[in-house]
């Protein structure tokens, strides 16, 4: 078994073929179907299920997958290191919420690009979920997501505590006064947003099930929405303190439970983390 061995048989599970795989890795499928041959000979078990329309990976396909992503991180890992051994260099992949990508990543990008001038930086923004699952699937490096977080595989470091506030136009009727109305009107970011659950959560124990969501993709988006009277949304306080102070809009605390959102980074603890990675988690380390 080699590295390659381990590629073609990626190959073949994500592309469903041996013919797509061949194609993929500029081989013939007799090589391909060989290699698998050699890879089932090697552990002892079939990896893969095979139909007249796909071939699928079975149980032991999927463990084997797993550690195939491992294997492959480690061997990128061990080339920027051992290129980078006079300086720390090398690329991260960090993961966001909105809030973040929008009002946080210009200040990261600056301080961090500052001390470490050969590490570049790319962020991705989405939802909790989608971060995690990256993160544990070698697609991120290290993501900033809310707390409450515990996932075998993650280390996690808290980074803040921000408060949440409902928001509504302050040339509208009162927050009291929308509650009564039937259906209630929300914007909120799409399904998974943190955002958008603590609202729904608070609407259920307000007793409001029925209301209408207008889902939007930006935070001015939303702001500019709440503002017209479109509706009532949620974000954190500091968004409206700092950035839109200015807007025709009222905020309403929330109770502890409810109100309080812990960010936290969160990061794979398997196996050595890049000279890079490493020097970006110390950059948010208690001291």
């Amino acid at each position: 078994m080699n590295t390659n061995d381990l590629k073609i048989f990626e190959a073949v599970a994500e592309s469903g073929s041996f013919t797509k795989a061949a194609s993929t890795m500029f081989t013939v499928q007799s090589n391909v179907t060989a290699r698998i041959k050699s890879l089932e000979d090697e552990f002892g078990a079939k990896l893969f299920s095979r139909t007249s329309r796909k071939v699928e990976l079975t149980s032991e396909g999927i463990i084997l997958m797993q550690y195939c992503k491992q294997i492959q991180h480690l061997m990128e890992e061990a080339k920027r290191n051992i290129l980078s051994s006079s300086h720390v260099n090398g690329s991260l992949k960090i993961g966001c919420i909105e809030t973040t990508m929008a009002l946080k990543v210009p200040e990261m990008l600056n301080a961090f690009e500052e001390k470490y001038p050969g590490i570049e930086l790319e962020f991705k923004s989405d939802t909790r979920n989608s971060l995690i699952s990256d993160v544990l699937n070698y697609k991120l490096d290290a993501a900033f997501v809310s707390a409450p977080l515990t996932i075998n595989g993650l280390e996690k470091i808290n980074i803040k505590e921000e408060r949440l506030v409902i928001l509504s136009s302050s040339e509208g009727p009162s927050l009291q006064a929308l509650m009564l109305k039937e259906p209630l009107k929300i914007i909120v970011f799409d399904e998974g947003c943190i955002f958008r659950g603590r609202l729904e959560s608070w609407l259920s124990h307000k007793g409001i099930l029925n209301y209408k969501s207008t889902v939007l993709n930006s935070i001015e988006g939303i702001i500019n929405f709440v503002e017209a009277g479109l509706g009532i949304s949620l974000l954190p306080e500091e968004v409206i303190s700092n950035y839109y102070s200015g807007r025709k809009i009222k905020s309403y605390g929330l109770n502890r439970q409810l109100g309080t959102m812990n960010t936290v980074l969160v990061f794979r603890k398997d196996g050595p983390q890049s000279r890079a990675l490493q020097c970006f988690i110390d950059t948010y380390s208690p001291l």
